[in-house]
């Protein structure tokens, strides 16, 4: 018997997988704070035998090298991935014995890469489940744009030939494992499901329902913004990371608090954006310490640029600390945790703004006020309807494009309300007024606001008002 255990790095929209027999298992995409992928295999009882990656991640810094070196295991990455250390090159159709029975074997499946390599986890001979990485995904693929421009609409083509080749070679039956589509902006759309196999993509998988020229178009024409930090991530992932830092960092105190804000570094507070709105300390950006922290700090935040925590609790910095270092965010050079009173000089105060909902933005229009509506939500959200009147700048666009908000009282929205969190703390820090609107955006239209698609061909992150559609 085998089995395959799913671990989530939920903040980043991944997932890995530890599978084996009695006893030894593979690791497939680990992540890189490996001390997660050892308990699990204590848990188990089983030697990790072999490390895979399936491509050079973008999204994360893999844990996979050092995995590798302390546990003793072959460290498996496609042979043309460009890595600058020592590893186990695996090209398609080599395998390698896992446990008593067990078999895994590689497939070059390009397209999320051009080197890309899915894993078939074989049993005496039959395959029992499919490693898919960035090829095939619950209900998408992963995107094919990261690499290199240029080759963006080849891979493409790569991605529909790849699908189609682990559908005519698995059978219907064989569970589809991918390592993205749950969060994660490697994805070219998000899982619709959380399980699935060959048959289910086979019957409903755009990239094996439809024919390659259609299905390149619409995957070209639906590609989302890239977060900046990716950039980052290939270069790291060659040059093979180094093990995650989790010590814990400096305290601060309050004059030093104000001595790293007046040095132009990051202050980020981790608490919820209720508690951030009641009372903070000016000039401090709130990301929330649940949800997608590492994805869009390291998308706004200047690359290298020191970083201090804020947060209610110990507990509260060592969940933000770890969630940054799987995205090559070292170790905060300082943080401060407890009541926020705390952290500001006595001669100073914590700062605050609204916070509303999209009623109270209708109410504030009835009542002859002429706010300045923010949509701070990505291109692709805004082209399915926007508030008609409203200003669009992407919140990973916000730092670099405060100067293009309108003068006035800004109300500012997204989809839900944790990136307007975002952009309010940016825009309060800036001195400007605001008020963050946290609500969904589904709320929007039954307030009374008039929701309509900018009119085709219309630059929707410009600023400006938005024009109703035709």
């Amino acid at each position: 018997m085998f089995f395959v255990d799913t671990m989530e790095t939920a903040g980043l929209g991944n997932r890995s997988y530890l599978a084996g027999g009695r006893h030894s298992a593979l690791v497939v995409d680990p992540p890189r704070d490996i001390d997660r992928v050892i308990a699990a295999a204590a848990r188990r009882g089983v030697r990790i035998a072999l490390v895979v990656e399936t491509h050079l991640h973008n999204d994360y810094v893999t844990g996979g090298l050092e995995l590798a070196r302390v546990t003793g295991a072959a460290y498996l990455v496609p042979a043309a991935a460009p890595v600058s250390f020592d590893r186990v090159p695996v090209a398609d159709g080599d395998t390698a014995p896992v446990d008593e029975g067990l078999t895994v074997r590689a497939m070059a499946t390009p397209g999320h890469t051009p080197h890309h390599t899915s894993y078939v986890l074989e049993e005496d001979g039959r395959p029992v489940a499919a490693f898919t990485g960035g090829s095939l995904l619950i209900g998408s693929v992963g995107r094919p744009d990261l690499v290199e421009p240029r080759l963006t609409a080849v891979l493409a083509r790569a991605q529909h030939a790849s699908a189609h080749r682990l559908a005519d070679e698995l059978d219907d039956a064989v569970p589809v494992l991918p390592t993205h589509g749950f969060g994660s902006f490697c994805s070219s759309a998000q899982a619709d499901g959380d399980t699935t196999t060959i048959g289910a993509e086979r019957a409903r998988n755009d990239a094996l329902v439809k024919d390659v020229d259609t299905f390149v178009a619409e995957l070209l024409a639906g590609l989302d913004d890239v977060p900046a930090y990716y950039a980052h991530m290939g270069p790291a992932n060659a040059a093979g990371p180094d093990p995650i830092d989790l010590i814990p960092p400096a305290r601060a105190d309050a004059e030093q608090i104000a001595r790293r804000l007046a040095a132009g570094e990051w202050v980020v507070d981790l608490r919820s954006r209720v508690a951030f709105a009641e009372g903070h300390v000016a000039g401090s950006f709130n990301f929330e310490g649940e949800g997608q922290l590492a994805t869009y700090l390291a998308w706004l935040i200047p690359w290298g640029r020191p970083v201090t925590l804020l947060a209610h609790t110990a507990d509260d910095v060592a969940h933000a600390q770890r969630e940054l270092a799987r995205v090559g965010i070292g170790r905060p050079v300082a943080v401060a945790t407890g009541d926020p009173q705390t952290w500001v000089r006595t001669t100073d105060e914590l700062r605050s703004f609204r916070r509303s909902d999209f009623a109270g933005l209708a109410a504030a229009r009835e009542r002859g006020e002429q706010p300045v509506i923010l949509d701070v939500r990505r291109d692709s959200e805004r082209r399915a309807g926007a508030v008609v009147g409203s200003v669009h700048i992407p919140v990973h666009e916000l730092p670099k494009r405060l100067h293009d908000v309108p003068g006035g009282k800004v109300w500012v929205h997204c989809a839900g309300g944790m990136r307007a969190a975002i952009a309010a703390s940016l825009l309060d820090a800036a001195d400007r007024e605001v008020v963050a609107v946290d609500d969904g955006f589904a709320a929007a239209e039954a307030a009374g606001l008039t929701i309509a698609a900018p009119a085709s061909g219309a630059p929707a992150s410009k600023t400006g008002t938005a024009p109703a559609a035709a």
